[in-house]
């Protein structure tokens, strides 16, 4: 059994984590951000805002990437070129007795 165990431990530590990307959005268009968020599922976007506070969030592609009590929400963000709308998670709880969970999708 503890050979077992032991071949277990291995064989996760030589699996590669799945890391998520941490990117700027402000060297990116628009259509570049939106499409780094579609091809990897999940990003982490960091920028600073106008008042100098570093800001960052993680956006999704769709609710899939989302916990269980969270659904993919639309929030601007800036680019390089414009405000740029982009998927983020948000708890349930924010759909102010809402029943419908809105299927948004990147």
């Amino acid at each position: 059994m503890k050979k077992l165990g032991a071949v277990i431990s291995v064989l996760l530590a030589a699996t590669p984590a799945a890391a998520i990307s941490r990117l700027s959005p402000l060297g990116m268009t628009c259509d570049q951000a939106r499409a780094a968020v579609h091809d990897q599922g999940a990003v982490i976007f960091r920028w600073t805002s106008p008042r100098g506070l570093p800001l960052y969030d993680r956006f999704v592609r769709n609710s899939r990437y989302c916990d269980a009590n969270e659904y993919a929400e639309w929030k601007r963000i800036p680019t390089r070129n414009q405000s740029c709308p982009v998927l983020f998670c948000e708890n349930v709880d924010r759909l102010d007795g809402n029943f419908i969970i809105p299927d948004n999708s990147l």
